[in-house]
């Protein structure tokens, strides 16, 4: 049966009144989304991996001025990319028709779009002075000296793990609590080390296993998009559920027309993963640019995010010509489940799907 004791521990944590954490997504989430989930008694988040430090310090007081609860700002803690020119020259080459298409003409060269949190000490210097209440990590942890800093501020610190080893990392490392980020989930793949063999575990073994090997508190990820999905991770002993493809389609998300269209339609009941949009696997819609990557011929693409700067520009040649399909459409598996309530309504929704699926669980225990 569910132990409501627990949950209620993490709540306490976080600050917040529903075991509903709502995920980061960087390039989708908005201030407006964080903020209505916070106030709606989620955990409202806010994904800055794809920004520099003053549009992180921006984002932030944003939120602030919409809500005075918690919210949660994500960071990317991937190693930096090693550019690789021959490797970067052959991928440029390769999508060199498909840019032709759509009247453009490739990057003359690639660079690396984003800085990872573990080296951007600008970053951090925002952090220590604005002090959101949370900051998580993915793809792996920051420096120890780092992570002492950001507890020194009094700021709860969460990651995510997709497996036993890395929650072992990230339980010797002093964060508050763990992420299980089961294979079912949209975006980007957490792992620490994109070259090792991904274990590939679903989000329920992946928590259970979590529960059972470490005292802190786990978060369950990866295509929970109701209340009923909320409430087994909660039963298997999760304290709270991390949603994103459920609030992709709130309309308080930046997503575009096309994205939004393919989330409402029959392109949700297939997605599969990919590199080839930013350079590291990530769970996708199946759209023209997952076809173009799955295509037998194509070379490996650049190290992440030096991919994703030809992939930004692909999909910005063929957006401006109407065609939306080589876009970045992160989803989980579950994602034809989506629904486009406003995001305070839609967690009042989970809330109150969450407490009935209780109710039917305890009725059946009974």
């Amino acid at each position: 049966m569910i132990e409501q004791k627990g949950n209620r521990a993490l709540l306490h944590l976080l600050g917040i009144d529903k075991p509903i954490v709502q995920a980061p997504m960087a390039g989708v989430s908005t201030p407006a989304l964080a903020a209505a989930v916070s106030n709606a008694g989620g955990l409202g988040s806010l994904g800055v991996g794809a920004m520099n430090a003053e549009g992180a310090r921006k984002v932030i007081r944003e939120t602030r001025a919409l809500t005075a609860k918690p919210f949660n700002i994500n960071v990317f803690c991937h190693q930096p990319a090693q550019a690789d020119e021959a490797v970067a020259r052959q991928w440029l080459n390769w999508l060199a028709p498909y840019f032709k298409e759509y009247g453009a003409s490739p990057p003359a060269s690639l660079s690396e779009i984003y800085t990872s949190f573990v080296a951007d000490p600008a970053m951090l210097q925002v952090f220590i002075e604005e002090k959101p209440a949370i900051v998580s990590f993915h793809f792996g942890l920051p420096s120890a000296d780092v992570i002492a800093e950001l507890k020194k501020a009094g700021i709860r610190l969460l990651a995510s793990a997709t497996n036993l080893d890395e929650a072992a990392q990230v339980a010797a490392a002093g964060v508050d609590a763990i992420v299980a980020q089961g294979i079912e989930a949209g975006g980007h793949r957490g792992v620490f080390d994109p070259d090792a063999v991904d274990d590939g575990l679903g989000v329920f073994a992946l928590t259970r296993l979590l529960v059972r090997e470490f005292d802190l508190p786990v978060i369950a990820a990866g295509g929970i998009m109701d209340g009923a999905g909320i409430a087994a991770a909660l039963a298997l002993g999760a304290q709270a559920a991390q949603l994103g493809t459920a609030f992709v389609v709130c309309p308080e998300t930046s997503i575009d027309d096309g994205y939004r269209r393919a989330m409402l339609a029959d392109a949700a009941r297939r997605t599969t993963f990919t590199a080839a949009i930013s350079g590291r696997v990530a769970r996708s819609m199946v759209n023209r640019f997952t076809e173009l990557g799955s295509d037998a011929r194509s070379p490996k693409p650049p190290a992440y995010p030096i991919a994703y700067d030809a992939g930004k520009a692909l999909h910005a040649a063929a957006k401006a010509t109407g065609e939306f399909g080589y876009g970045a459409q992160w989803a989980g598996q579950a994602a034809a489940l989506a629904r486009p309530l406003p995001a305070a309504e839609l967690v009042a929704e989970l809330d109150r799907e969450l407490k009935e699926s209780i109710r039917q669980l305890q009725q059946f225990a009974g």
